[in-house]
């Protein structure tokens, strides 16, 4: 390090199905469902990069913490991809419909030192997508004290004349949520007494940071002897999974470099304190275009926790071979969007947690 070394082999572009273009040819309709569930519907330029896209989203949403977020979409294969924010967004699509989902890519460590509570909402709307889908597993003590401080955060204090005994019914917070779970909910609610709901929304990502999964992109894969796993990228570094248990972690500061060749990804580790000698550990993922996303998460993840700011493409050296990929994080770090500080009154915006989960009418139409 300061930095991993990332070594990849060229990749010819892949193409998709067509692009719904509005009357003139000039603009396309881009599609987005956010997190709120809402669509939000815009004009585009037809030769818009990605990065134009998520300024239109985040101007939107009035937010300004925007290097923690991204867009989605669903490729030819059916597989949720990230759109590149530096590429034209018709050379990723292809000719298919723009329709894509807003979500958070790089899940911050320490939500606490977010800069503003708009972010902060948008990180738990994101979190309950997470819980809701079973990307993020909880104990049942676990659910009932999240749903207590999103109940909070929708409802306000506790008031019996006011909520009654089944306030709970339309807001949802667990995946299999049951009475003797929502009951719970309502007691621990009750405690909550005077908190606004950016300080229930804090409470309430201060407790899902803590989960194991939380932030974690899972990759299927198979390690050297053939049995599946799943390998795991965050803000601390690679996690190996086996049936459900972590087994292996490499941080950050232990990998020296990451690679992939054909449907192989590859891990260079540090020599241990009685290690004389570097490893390299491999995996075999499905194909190649999934070992090269893998790598391309790790590329993105590595330089948005680990570096001050992206490297350059001018920063090339005899580890990254001539035909080698020349993708980079080109972003902002969350180094330099922590550096970059916020001046304006707090926004005001609208909590819809609850309107979200009482209807369902918005639940397959993209993606």
């Amino acid at each position: 390090m300061p930095g991993v070394t990332a070594a990849a082999p060229n990749n010819a572009a892949e193409k998709s199905p067509k692009m719904k273009m509005q009357s003139g040819g000039k603009k396309v309709l881009a599609r987005i469902k956010l997190l709120d569930g809402t669509i939000f519907e815009t004009p585009i330029d037809k030769r818009a990069n990605g990065v134009e896209l998520l300024n239109i989203v985040c101007s939107h949403l009035n937010l300004m913490e925007k290097d923690y977020f991204s867009l989605t979409y669903t490729d030819h294969n059916k597989i949720l991809t990230w759109l590149d924010l530096t590429k034209r967004i018709s050379k990723q699509i292809g000719d298919a419909q723009l329709e894509f989902k807003f979500e958070v890519k790089f899940y911050p460590p320490d939500p606490a030192q977010l800069q503003e509570d708009i972010t902060r909402y948008q990180l738990c709307l994101q979190i309950r997508d997470d819980i809701l889908s079973g990307k993020l597993p909880c104990s049942f003590v676990t659910h009932a004290l999240l749903g207590s401080y999103l109940a909070q955060s929708e409802l306000g204090d506790y008031d019996p004349e006011e909520h009654g005994t089944n306030y709970l019914e339309e807001l949802r917070f667990a995946p299999n949520q049951s009475p003797e779970l929502e009951e719970k909910v309502m007691e621990l609610h009750r405690t909550h007494r005077g908190q606004t709901p950016a300080e229930a929304e804090l409470h309430y990502l201060e407790n899902a940071k803590k989960l194991a999964m939380y932030g974690v992109d899972l990759h299927p894969a198979k390690d050297s002897e053939g049995v599946a796993i799943m390998l795991g990228v965050c803000a601390s570094g690679l996690l190996v999974y086996r049936d459900r248990l972590r087994i292996n972690r490499f941080a950050w500061p232990k990998i020296l470099k990451i690679s992939y060749k054909r449907s192989h990804f590859y891990i260079k580790i540090r020599p241990g304190e009685f290690e004389q000698f570097e490893s390299t550990i491999g995996f075999k993922l499905e194909n190649h275009r999934a070992a090269k996303r893998l790598w391309k998460t790790c590329v993105e993840h590595h330089t948005f926790f680990r570096l001050a700011s992206p490297e350059t493409p001018s920063k090339r050296s005899g580890l990254f071979p001539r035909l080698g990929s020349r993708f980079r994080y080109s972003g902002r770090t969350q180094y330099q969007t922590r550096q970059s500080l916020i001046d304006r009154p707090p926004p005001n915006f609208d909590r819809t947690l609850g309107k979200r989960f009482s209807s369902r009418s918005m639940d397959g139409e993209l993606c």
